[in-house]
C-alpha cells in the first residue's frame, strides 16, 4: 500500500520504518516541521512537506502520528475525503478524524516507541473503523505489520492505554528515583539491572500477582521500619515507598 505519514516524531519514525520493511511504501512525510519531516523523508525516501504544502492524494492511506494532545490541531490542516485516515493515538476517540475522512480509525501501536531504536520490538496493535469496511481494511493492513492485531473501541483502548502508563511511565519513573536515590546515597545502581530483568521476565509465565515478592507482601514489619529509617532524608521517596507498601499489604 502507498501511505501518507503525518508527523515525524518517534511513533512515526518507526512506523515508516515498519510499513517500509514490510513492502508498503510510504510516498510522503508530513510535518509541522519542514526540516524534521525533510529528515524522515530522506530516510524513508519518500517527498516530503509540512501542513501548508500540498498533500499527496494518491494514499491507500494516511498515518497520523503525533502525540495524542496534538491530534485536534493537526486534523484541521487536511481533508482526505474517501481515502482511509487512521491516527495512532491510545487516548483519543476516532471520531475526532470524522470531519478530515469520509473513512477513519485507528491504527494505535501499544508499545513504548524510540527513533533511536536499532531494532523493532514486538508491537501489538490495536485497531478500529467507522464502519466494517474500513476496519477490515485497516485490520487487514495492521496484520502486514504485526502477528498481534486486535479490534478494540474507544472505551477499552483508552483502559489499556491507562494500564499501559502505569506498567510502562509509572515503572520507569520507580526506576529513576531508585537511580537517584542510588546516587545521592553513593551505591550502585547498575547492579539493580539484573533485578528488574529478571522481575519483568516473570510475568511471561505467570500473574504479576503470583510473583509478587518483597517485605510489604510478608508483611515483614522489621524491614519495612528499617528502609523508612533509611529514607528520612528522602520525604517524597519514603512517602512513594509507604503508598505502595500500603497497597501491597492490603490489595
Amino acid at each position: 500500500m502507498n501511505v501518507v505519514l503525518i508527523g515525524s516524531g518517534n511513533v512515526a519514525t518507526v512506523i515508516g520504518r515498519l510499513v517500509t520493511r514490510n513492502n508498503h511504501k510510504v510516498i510522503q512525510v508530513v510535518s509541522r516541521n519542514i526540516d524534521h519531516a525533510k529528515m524522515l523523508a530522506s530516510e524513508l525516501n519518500a517527498a516530503f512537506s509540512d501542513y501548508n504544502g500540498q498533500l499527496d492524494k494518491s494514499a491507500d492511506i494516511y498515518i497520523i502520528a503525533v502525540s495524542d494532545m496534538a491530534i485536534h490541531e493537526c486534523v484541521q490542516h487536511f481533508n482526505i475525503h474517501d481515502k482511509i485516515v487512521v491516527h495512532t493515538a491510545g487516548s483519543v476517540s476516532k471520531d475526532v478524524l470524522k470531519n478530515t475522512a469520509y473513512n477513519y480509525g485507528v491504527l494505535y501501536p501499544l508499545q513504548s516507541l524510540r527513533r533511536e531504536m536499532q531494532e523493532i520490538p514486538n508491537i501489538p496493535f490495536l485497531v478500529d473503523g467507522n464502519n466494517e469496511a474500513v476496519l477490515k481494511a485497516i485490520y487487514d493492513f495492521a496484520k502486514t505489520l504485526s502477528a498481534n492485531v486486535q479490534v478494540m473501541h474507544d472505551d477499552d483502548r483508552l483502559k489499556l492505554h491507562t494500564a499501559a502508563v502505569i506498567v510502562s511511565n509509572f515503572t520507569n519513573h520507580l526506576y529513576a528515583i531508585a537511580e537517584d536515590f542510588c546516587n545521592r546515597e553513593h551505591v550502585d545502581f547498575g547492579l539493580l539491572k539484573p533485578l528488574i530483568l529478571e522481575t519483568a521476565s516473570r510475568i511471561n509465565e505467570k500473574s504479576p500477582s503470583e510473583v509478587q515478592t518483597g517485605p510489604a507482601v510478608r508483611k515483614d514489619i522489621h524491614t519495612l521500619d528499617k528502609h523508612l529509617k533509611i529514607l528520612a532524608n528522602h520525604p517524597k521517596l519514603r512517602t512513594t515507598y509507604m503508598r505502595l507498601t500500603d497497597s501491597i499489604m492490603n490489595p
